[in-house]
């Protein structure tokens, strides 16, 4: 199944505002085997898109150990065709830089989550597929629904490129169908832009950083299609009262008086600062530490120094606060989807190896599911909820 996909998920996943359209020549995309559906052990990745300017933009690949790059005039749009064996899918991408997402949306039909989805692309699509959000062409076909991805796309995996792209394309599909993608931030996409690289797979190392002798970091820098497109990304989500984020929100985050606009805001705002600032200014070693949103572990777990294990108690509190009435989070793995602190928090990291599969959250009809990695919906027991109060 997996093997299956890996040799189709070319189909045109890439690209941000985008459309992406097959060459006239091409009977059937799925034959075909482009970059970024090479074998796991090939160095080979792109596209990378660099905007020079608002008019210029520099697309490079890195194919078979050589670095090809091409420049192009750009007005509204950039277009081109994908090099080497990515040659048959097109990319039409805005010239505009994307608007900060919406942080609040209410009735939604339906939301499904997963996170620390790490570079593995064929467990993602696989998940995916059976869960019913894309069809076996990977495009969207869950009509109005949410998907949220509640961080840690990069980092550890060999197929960060693969999974951004499809996630940055499926996003476009899924407004045009009324629906929508969230992609919350997560600690590891702030790692990649900061210049952090502990958990890079040697891959991208030996490959396109190498070869084209860009440091990883700066291929999320903010004049690159990919970084541009997350720093359009929140922090912090609300969906019919339920808030996602990948680490946690802790009740010192209340105590400052934080709205869900300010968390996203402030995070943005911060996400560029160089090392010695975070070092020592106050205000990034805390959204930036253990206690911000990107790395708080207190729903599962104490850290000295930093935070106490939270109480049900306070996770009320802290969604009384914010007008919600569970939260859902990444980061710490637990043993598969499920409710936590009194079923006041779902828990989405998974350990991928152990159970063959990623899992996800389905929230539909006001009943939540896990959903495991064959499709199969399994209800989570409910609990009592806080009412509501202030946003």
């Amino acid at each position: 199944m997996l093997e299956r996909r890996a040799a189709s998920v070319t189909l045109a996943v890439y690209a941000l505002g985008l459309v992406c359209l097959p060459h006239p020549a091409a009977a059937d995309l799925r034959i075909n085997s482009p970059v970024l559906g090479a074998a796991a052990d090939s160095l080979d990745d792109g596209p990378h898109i660099y905007w020079q300017s608002d008019s210029s933009a520099i697309v490079f690949y890195l194919c078979d150990g050589a670095v090809q790059t091409r420049r192009f005039p750009v007005r509204d749009t950039l277009s081109f065709y994908g090099f080497c064996a990515d040659s048959l899918t097109r990319y039409v991408v805005a010239a505009r830089a994307p608007d900060h997402q919406p942080h609040v949306f209410d009735d939604v039909p339906k939301i499904f989550a997963v996170s620390d989805i790490h570079g593995e692309y064929e467990a993602m699509v696989d998940l995916l597929v059976n869960a019913g959000i894309v069809d076996d062409d990977l495009h969207w076909r869950w009509g109005s629904g949410h998907l949220v991805v509640v961080g840690d796309v990069l980092d550890r995996g060999d197929k960060v490129s693969e999974c951004l792209w499809l996630i940055y394309r499926l996003e476009q599909e899924a407004i045009r169908a009324d629906g929508r993608i969230h992609f919350v931030l997560g600690n590891h996409e702030v790692m990649a832009m900061q210049g952090d690289l502990r958990y890079v797979n040697q891959k991208y190392f030996d490959g396109i950083a190498r070869r084209t002798k860009i440091m990883y970091q700066d291929l999320y820098g903010p004049h690159m299609e990919l970084g541009r497109w997350l720093r359009s990304k929140n922090s912090a989500i609300r969906l019919n009262g339920i808030i996602f984020v990948h680490g946690g929100i802790g009740p010192h985050i209340v105590e400052r008086g934080l709205s869900l606009e300010e968390i996203n805001a402030e995070a943005r705002e911060h996400i560029d600062l160089r090392s010695y600032q975070i070092v020592f200014d106050d205000t990034p070693i805390f959204w930036y530490g253990s206690g911000g949103p990107f790395w708080y572990r207190g729903y599962h777990e104490p850290k000295e120094g930093w935070y106490s294990l939270a109480t049900p108690d306070d996770v009320q509190a802290i969604l009384a606060y914010y007008g919600a009435h569970a939260v859902v989070v990444g980061h710490t793995e637990i043993d598969q989807v499920d409710r936590l602190q009194d079923g006041y928090v779902f828990g989405v990291d998974v350990p991928l190896h152990e159970l063959g599969s990623f899992q996800g959250l389905l929230w539909e009809h006001g009943v939540y599911y896990r959903v495991t990695g064959s499709g199969e919906r399994q209800p989570l027991a409910a609990s009592a909820q806080p009412s509501p109060s202030s946003p």
